[in-house]
């Protein structure tokens, strides 16, 4: 079956996401990039009141990036992007569609193995967030479990993608500078639209 995104085109132009899309997409981004940083900052950190309030917040920003993903994935299933420009080769569509799929994945199994991790030590049968909120614990899940593994192998694949992902705007903005960059604002292409391309 074929892959519309990777066999269709939009022509010489590229079509801009939803605005939903984007807010989503860059408030997840910002949160993710915080998530990572506060996770080393937190693991660093010697047991003690300190280190339990950077966890609520880790465990927060954790809940609120599944809820986004949940969201984000709603809309796209609505609302599905639009294929990328007629000169974007067909091996970075295919490089992009995974990456963003995979993004997917990740943005709700961090989460959801984060939770696994801390629901056998749940108090009451809740885990707590900060703001008086919680998140129900995941029954049958043992106090010494290896999902905090799981866990911290999945952040360092996240931070890989991220870097690709990364790296990948900055090329089709400032290298290629073609119409693919104007699909996220705030890009935007500073060179016309050239053939169709299927390399």
């Amino acid at each position: 079956m074929s892959d519309y995104m990777v066999s269709e085109s939009s022509g010489p132009a590229a079509i801009r996401y939803r605005s939903t899309v984007v807010w989503i997409h860059w408030i997840t981004a910002t949160l993710l990039i915080a998530q990572v940083v506060l996770g080393f900052y937190f693991s660093d950190l010697p047991r003690g009141p300190d280190r339990m309030e950077v966890f609520a917040w880790h465990k927060t920003l954790g809940a609120i990036i599944l809820l986004l993903a949940f969201a984000r994935l709603g809309v796209r299933l609505v609302n599905p992007p639009p294929p990328y420009p007629q000169d974007f080769p067909r091996w970075e569509r295919a490089m992009a569609v995974w990456n963003h799929r995979i993004f997917y994945i990740l943005l709700i199994a961090l989460p959801l193995t984060g939770l696994l991790a801390v629901s056998g030590r749940a108090e009451d049968d809740w885990v707590a967030l900060k703001f008086g909120l919680a998140l129900p614990a995941i029954p049958g899940v043992p106090k010494e479990n290896e999902f905090g593994d799981v866990h911290e192998v999945l952040v360092f694949i996240t931070i890989g993608l991220l870097v690709l992902h990364v790296g990948a705007a900055l090329k089709n903005q400032f290298a290629d500078r073609g119409p693919v960059a104007s699909r996220m604002p705030p890009f935007r292409a500073s060179r016309p639209a050239g053939p169709p391309t299927e390399h």
